[in-house]
């Protein structure tokens, strides 16, 4: 394993983490002895090969279900410092309602402090002012950091990168936990800047928000041979050093088998990457064209500045990645969270075009002409079927 220093944190960060939300046994809360012994025998397994390839960074959250209380029942016999325990906990208007949560984060895991503490899912202005407003949400977080109860405090987040930045810009938080990959790069600002107020920097979901690349499509294998989407993703990534650690969300002990083979890797990162982002690169602009590659995202707006909030923006993104990269499955996956994703993923689908006036939106588009068509072609090819967030099924 290889480490980073984790910003002003100064924890020394494996590269990798091991996320907490695929390996528990309910997305809802149920009593301990509900959970079948096979389920927690798999996650004791799971973290015991973390540990053993050096993956000592533990991340989860209250919102994980029984992440946390599964947890809580290997913790506590492991080499205490040894682990950088991570958990998070949402924000609420009323500063009681989250110390009461993170007071049951922390009895569920078993250990009487956690080294990071992340404010979860400042996605909005609204939620970023109920941390940092007087006597808020950060406020109880840092008499429990007083208390020494929480260690350093950061926050988690699938915001517009403007809403980001204002969060790094408070100076508040010691790390960001936010998304950025190879097929979505739109957060560099906002890490820019986490480097700038000296924060530790770790990616969510690289391989799974980032493309669904433990089941790839045919085409984006090929273009990334000999590497594996998932290596060539994490080495995209990793060769960037302002990024300290990319969560493996691990459902079982040999998920992390793909992800370790880019160690090896990283002393070369350039070599390797560059014919692969050629190869990428070369193929989109083959499929939909150099200029509307340069151009596609001028002048879009917002799900809120849209007639009906459709999220304009990631519908095209989607259109692109299913035209160059044939990711059909990972498209409609996406494109069906729209409308039941609430502020972790805004905005809604492209199924009322008949009803909407568009120009006036996109009137600073340059291809505000063609737009409403392609809306509407993509809307047919990802179909309109429902899909829930994990943490609500």
């Amino acid at each position: 394993m290889q480490y980073r220093r984790f910003g002003r944190t100064e924890l020394q960060m494996p590269v990798f983490s091991c996320g907490g939300m695929r390996y528990q046994h309910s997305w809802k809360d149920v009593p301990l002895a509900e959970i079948p012994a096979k389920n927690q025998a798999n996650l004791e397994a799971t973290i015991r090969r973390a540990l053993e390839l050096g993956i000592n960074h533990i991340e989860t959250a209250r919102g994980y279900g029984t992440s946390e209380v599964q947890l809580g029942q290997i913790l506590p016999g492991l080499e205490r410092d040894r682990l950088i325990v991570q958990t998070k906990v949402s924000p609420t208007p009323d500063p009681a309602d989250f110390r009461r949560t993170l007071s049951q984060s922390l009895a569920n895991l078993n250990l009487d402090s956690v080294d990071l503490l992340g404010i979860h899912g400042i996605n909005t202005a609204e939620l970023l002012d109920w941390t940092l407003r007087p006597g808020g949400c950060m406020a109880v977080a840092r008499e429990f950091q007083r208390q020494g109860r929480v260690r350093f405090i950061g926050f988690s987040t699938h915001a517009p990168t403007a809403v980001i930045q204002q969060a790094i810009a408070s100076d508040q938080f010691d790390y960001v936990n936010l998304h950025w990959y190879y097929i979505n790069q739109d957060n560099w600002p906002a890490i820019a800047a986490a480097q700038r107020h000296d924060m530790g920097v770790f990616i969510i979901s690289p391989s799974d928000k980032g493309g669904h690349l433990y089941n790839p499509s045919a085409t984006l294998t090929r273009l990334c041979a000999p590497l594996s989407p998932i290596v060539f993703n994490d080495l995209f990534c990793l060769n960037h050093p302002q990024i300290h650690t990319l969560s493996v969300g691990a459902a079982r002990p040999t998920d992390f088998d793909e992800h370790v083979k880019t160690l090896p890797l990283l002393a070369q990162a350039n070599t390797h990457l560059q014919p692969i982002l050629n190869r990428l690169e070369h193929r989109a602009k083959a499929v939909l064209g150099e200029d509307w590659l340069r151009t596609w995202k001028v002048g879009l707006p917002s799900p809120e500045q849209t007639p009906g909030h459709i999220n304009i923006p990631v519908i095209l993104w989607l259109r692109n990645l299913l035209l160059a990269f044939d990711m059909e499955a990972y498209a409609k996956a996406r494109y069906g969270l729209l409308g039941n994703g609430g502020h972790w993923f805004p905005g809604q689908k492209a199924d009322r075009l008949d009803q909407l006036n568009l120009s006036q939106c996109l009137q600073h588009s340059p291809h505000r002409d063609k737009i409403p068509q392609l809306l509407a072609e993509t809307h047919d090819k990802l179909g309109g079927h429902q899909v829930a967030r994990l943490s609500n099924a």
